[in-house]
């Protein structure tokens, strides 16, 4: 059944299915494995929603891919027949000179995108619910917007189906080693061989790979649903957009709209350090309280009963930027998705580039900030 194969890949959410999707769709022989049933609630690609925004404070070098990652979602939309992207606006807001502002004033400017500065009071007038406090400033982008997290993944794996892909959900890899030039995986199932292995496995990705190799920390992340206590209207995604705020230095929090569930917000790192299999998934009434503070602070009208908290993962590398890398010791092993909190985004076009390298042998985009260092 298994016999063949051009390439495993370890790990089915986001990135990996997106590289499935796209190494079945240019005729390789693949073999996707996961340990779960994707899309599921135990990785970082669960929550219904996630954020996509072209000026990104991060660092102006994710700009082109995130434009291409639009590009490419809304291929999979026309593929799938689903609605996987809402457009709905971004506002960065913070200090004028902190770093979300100042790095998507820079991102914006660097690449000419649209893209306007409101002031504190202009960003209540035109959202209401929103309460910068006074000296905050706003980048509006308006191009930003939501994607449906579950859907994505789901449309990724049928699309690698449809084409040949193999899938293997609930199976557990226990190892796997070079063999001769291609690779040798071993599950809880079985053994397969494969010409090359890609490594999506997100959390999981330090249980295959030693330090040496993939340097990276699980952080535990935890986001909320809250009801609207007032304005329900204002938190629809049909009119309110996604907002980022620098609630002190170099210290940020989300919101989304809502889409059906609740107003969406979450805390950007500040989690503990954990492990895929340790992580206490359990959310605590300090952690609730926590976000309720910023809430309130930041956008009252949202401060109505909680109806739903998760815990999610975050696989950080050392300075934040992505890894994806062909192993040091094994060229037949390509290494992606440790993504630091912010790669859902870039799945579309990442899982591309990677069937390309895998492929062809290079991505067709400049991945070269995030090769092993």
């Amino acid at each position: 059944m298994h016999t063949k194969l051009d390439v495993i890949v370890i790990g089915l959410g986001a990135m990996g299915s997106s590289a499935a999707s796209h190494l079945a769709q240019r005729g390789a022989r693949v073999l996707g494995i996961d340990r779960f049933t994707p899309p599921h609630a135990w990785g970082s690609s669960h929550g219904q929603t996630r954020i996509i925004r072209e000026a990104y404070f991060e660092d102006p070098l994710y700009v082109p891919l995130v434009q291409q990652a639009y590009l490419l979602w809304r291929e999979l939309e026309a593929q799938s027949g689903r609605t996987l992207l809402r457009q709905t606006g971004a506002l960065m807001i913070g200090p004028q000179d902190g770093v979300l502002v100042r790095g998507a004033r820079l991102s914006a400017e660097r690449h000419g995108l649209a893209h306007e500065m409101l002031d504190a009071d202009e960003v209540t007038r035109r959202f209401a619910v929103l309460r910068p406090e006074p000296g905050m400033v706003a980048v509006w982008e308006p191009r930003a917007g939501v994607l449906f997290a579950e859907a994505c993944v789901e449309a990724q794996l049928a699309l690698a189906r449809a084409h040949g892909a193999q899938m293997s959900f609930g199976e557990r890899v226990l190892r796997w080693q070079a063999d001769g030039e291609g690779v040798k995986v071993e599950t809880d199932r079985g053994c397969y061989r494969a010409g090359q292995l890609l490594i999506t496995a997100g959390a999981w990705a330090g249980t295959l790979l030693p330090p040496e190799v993939l340097p990276v920390s699980v952080e535990r992340q935890v986001f909320h649903w809250f009801e609207p206590a007032a304005q329900a209207p204002a938190f629809d995604i049909s009119r309110c957009p996604v907002h980022l705020w620098e609630k002190s230095p170099s210290r940020y929090f989300y919101g989304l709209p809502d889409v059906g569930d609740g107003v969406k917000v979450g805390i950007h790192h500040e989690g503990r350090t954990t492990t895929a299999d340790a992580v206490d998934r359990e959310v605590h009434p300090a952690e609730i309280d926590e976000m309720r503070r910023l809430v309130r602070r930041f956008i009252p009208a949202a401060d109505g009963p909680l109806r739903a908290s998760s815990v999610c993962l975050y696989t950080n590398t050392p300075d934040g930027h992505f890894w994806i890398d062909r192993h040091s010791g094994h060229p037949q092993v390509l290494i992606a998705s440790p993504c630091s909190g912010h790669g859902f985004k870039f799945a579309s076009v990442l899982g591309l580039a990677l069937a390309r390298w895998l492929i062809d042998g290079e991505p067709g985009v400049d991945l070269s900030r995030f090769a092993r260092r």
